[in-house]
């Protein structure tokens, strides 16, 4: 196989010789969100135990698109770079019915941002790389594989945990416990939540196929292609995107009724791609036969018990909207929960995460349910209506705005939730930052590298900008005590306008934007984003 699964040492926990002091957190999942989860905290001063009750990273390619936005919170994780670096960028996006191209698009039209529109990583690079980050931490982070926790107690100040080893049986205490084990959540089973929203019938093949030669043809820029009623799947529809070594995802629609085991074998499988990819050789990699559901808990906190990632919510993976949903929920969560722990807000503050997260999670279910029933229509007259608009499409622009082969994730706003300050700036409270390209003293950087992980207060050339205790000043024009940039492109001033004082969150969205510098303004919009607002 292209990719070595290298399995992680198990050390014997010392819980298991003698009672360990409580912990401020642990998280429970190994896979990316909760290693984000660890090393966002980590980032913030914040010590956590991460178990799991495997030692190596996912088999399969499993999750392979991120996000620009995602990529941008990688960056600040320490992994953006690399993941860049090693993975297929790509921004078009095509649209067939039949064997006609109706309908393309370009995700990132506008230059001057530091990551692409997306990149496709599979699953298994991400985790290595987040391990290996972690281990950055020894003294924050205790990676534990092959502690499987069988059993946990909400004690209302405290969370108790029974923890299954191949030496034995132990207990952990945790002032706050993250479950991050993926949409089969044990943790979430064993407290009774439940999921709302929308089950599929439909079965999906997925199939990893290693090729020299590109199935895009002479010219070799990867891309998104996407089939209504190929001819080479009649009836149904297929996905096709280019990742590392060589390696092509392919999916393909099977239909309610279909036996996955049946699907799931060589001899099914390896007919279907020769259709796609003709003589071409090429070696199967890994397959899956899966159908979803679109859902959600109610509530992702519950007292010291917090919910995230597919633990949390679960979105069908047309529009790549699970795992960038995910790594979007690490990035709300980890300043509050830093904050709480270090006496720094109310235990109240962690209600915003669910509060927000929820209305996030929402956006992704309802636009991946809307794709869903585009791409499986569930009676005559929704078949026809889809038939008919990719019939138009071709040769009417206002058709292709209904084409819905999964709308890709995008970062959705936080504009009216109580931690943002009402107020009105060309990007207003509630907006996840946008990016541009600035020069420092250190020479070029980028807007985005520069705000993250602390609240930030961002003017331009004229603003004297007040020292607020928590909170990092950036000015962009001039010179000043602290930190400032020029404008590199023009891009800066053209995104933000240049009258406007803007409190960015740790979390990279904008939480607050004056038109003249006050502080005491500033110190009240701090207070509220931070939930001390009385």
């Amino acid at each position: 196989m292209p990719y070595d699964y290298a399995t992680f040492p198990y050390v014997a926990p010392p819980g298991l010789t003698a009672p360990e002091a409580r912990h401020p957190v642990v998280i429970v999942g190994a896979g990316p969100i909760g290693l984000a989860m660890a090393i966002d905290l980590a980032q913030h001063g914040v010590k956590s135990v991460v178990l799991d009750d495997n030692n190596v990273v996912s088999v399969g390619s499993r999750a392979i698109c991120w996000a620009k936005r995602t990529l941008e919170i990688f960056d600040r994780l320490g992994v953006g770079e690399r993941m860049l670096r090693k993975g297929v960028t790509w921004k078009v996006g095509r649209q067939f019915h039949g064997d006609k191209e109706v309908y393309s698009f370009d995700l990132l039209p506008e230059p001057g941002h530091k990551y692409p529109a997306f990149i496709n990583l599979q699953q298994y690079y991400v985790e290595q790389y987040l391990i290996e980050q972690a281990q950055e931490f020894p003294d924050l982070i205790d990676l534990r594989f092959l502690n499987k926790v069988a059993d946990h107690i909400d004690h209302g100040s405290y969370v108790e945990l029974t923890v299954e080893t191949p030496d034995g049986t132990y207990t952990l205490e945790t002032e706050y416990y993250i479950a991050c084990e993926g949409a089969g959540s044990p943790t979430r089973q064993r407290m009774g939540l439940t999921f709302e929203g929308q089950t599929f019938e439909e079965h999906f093949l997925i199939v990893d196929v290693e090729m020299e030669q590109s199935p895009f043809g002479n010219d070799d820029t990867p891309e998104r292609w996407f089939w209504f009623a190929p001819p080479f799947h009649k009836g149904q529809s297929a996905l096709l995107h280019k990742q590392p070594d060589n390696i092509y995802r392919i999916d393909l629609q099977l239909g309610p009724e279909t036996d996955p085991k049946e699907e799931a074998t060589e001899e099914k499988v390896i007919p279907r791609i020769k259709a796609i990819v003709g003589d071409r050789p090429f070696r199967l990699d890994w397959m899956s036969v899966y159908k979803f559901r679109c859902a959600k808990l109610e509530r992702f906190v519950h007292n010291r018990v917090l919910f995230v990632g597919d633990s949390a919510h679960v979105v069908s993976p047309f529009g790549a909207r699970g795992g960038n949903g995910g790594i979007q929920d690490v990035d709300n969560l980890g300043w509050k929960l830093a904050a709480v722990l270090q006496g720094d807000a109310p235990e109240s503050l962690l209600e915003t995460y669910s509060e927000e997260r929820t209305h996030g999670s929402a956006e992704n279910i309802l636009n991946s349910s809307r794709a869903t029933n585009f791409m499986t229509p569930k009676s005559p007259i929704e078949a026809l209506f889809r038939d008919e608009v990719l019939n138009l499409a071709g040769e009417h622009p206002f058709a292709r705005k209904l084409i819905n082969s999964g709308r890709l994730s995008r970062p959705c706003s936080l504009a009216g939730f109580r931690l943002q300050t009402p107020g009105d700036a060309p990007q207003p409270p509630g907006t996840p930052l946008i990016d541009a390209p600035l020069t420092g003293p250190d020479g070029p950087t980028w807007l985005i590298s520069e705000v993250k992980g602390r609240f930030t207060l961002m003017g331009f050339q004229g603003h004297d900008l007040p020292e607020i205790e928590g909170v990092a000043r950036l000015r962009i024009g001039g010179t000043a005590e602290y930190p400032c940039f020029e404008d590199t492109e023009g891009l800066a001033a053209a995104r933000y306008g240049t009258r406007h004082v803007y409190l960015i969150r740790p979390d990279a969205h904008v939480c607050a934007a004056f038109d003249t510098v006050d502080a005491d303004a500033i110190r009240a919009a701090l207070a509220r984003a931070m939930g001390r607002e009385t």
